[in-house]
């Protein structure tokens, strides 16, 4: 998938030359954490997001003034800080520099790890220079949601499903013993970290056509009881 199939097409803007305080009653009426700032003809320049609200005078939260890093990085960043502090636009508080972006073909894989390695929220989609849609994290949300319904899978018998689980686990080197019966998965061995007991159930649980999976792991001589372990050990 790329960012067109998840991206939000119809996006909330404003102008550089909106209000501060329109910009943050706007943002908190859609209960959203950033604004992309466009001109005339729909380019991108710039996003307003919560961090810049942080440092404000309204609140007296601005930077206290300190001389002495007035003379390591000069007056010109006491200036600045006073106008993204002080200042009554958008523009003048905004994030103009080292944006963020992504074309509309970049895929998801690549489009996630931009995100993060950023730490951003939300990823402003363009052609060219204009912008065409965002993708924030309710997006993603919404992806994994309708791409995880389960469908029928025509070849869903428990050898074939057995097969395509001891697929995905050695995929990964683990060595594990699987059975299955009417779609549940079973799984025994033993794991050298308990980390890989969780890693191991989601590998199966991601094979089409496993109804359930019950793990039967051994840790060191310590073994895990699935459910179904426990409902027997009631009945015994």
């Amino acid at each position: 998938m790329r960012a067109h199939h998840v991206m939000t097409r119809k996006v909330t803007t404003v102008s550089a030359d909106t209000s501060v305080r329109d910009a943050a009653n706007l943002m908190l009426k859609l209960r959203i954490s950033g604004l992309p700032v466009v001109d005339e003809d729909g380019r991108l320049i710039g996003m307003v997001t919560e961090g810049d609200f942080i440092r404000r005078s309204e609140i007296g939260t601005q930077s206290p003034h300190i001389g002495w890093l007035d003379y390591l990085f000069g007056p010109g960043k006491a200036a600045a800080d006073f106008v993204r502090e002080h200042g009554r636009k958008v523009g003048e508080i905004m994030t103009k520099s080292n944006l963020v972006t992504a074309p509309e073909d970049l895929p998801l894989e690549k489009l996630v790890r931009l995100m993060e390695h950023n730490n951003v929220k939300r990823l402003p989609i363009v052609r060219g220079e204009t912008l065409i849609g965002i993708v924030t994290r309710t997006d993603l949300l919404r992806a994994v949601a309708s791409l995880s319904r389960d469908v029928p899978d025509p070849i869903a018998d428990d050898d074939h499903i057995r097969d395509r689980v001891i697929a995905s686990i050695e995929k990964h080197e683990w060595r594990l013993g699987v059975t299955v019966r009417d779609g549940i998965v079973h799984l025994s061995g033993m794991i050298m970290d308990e980390r890989y007991r969780e890693a191991a159930i989601v590998a199966a649980e991601n094979v089409s056509g496993v109804r359930l999976v019950h793990d039967h792991l051994c840790l060191f001589g310590w073994s895990f009881r699935s459910p179904e372990d426990e409902e027997w050990a009631k009945v015994g």
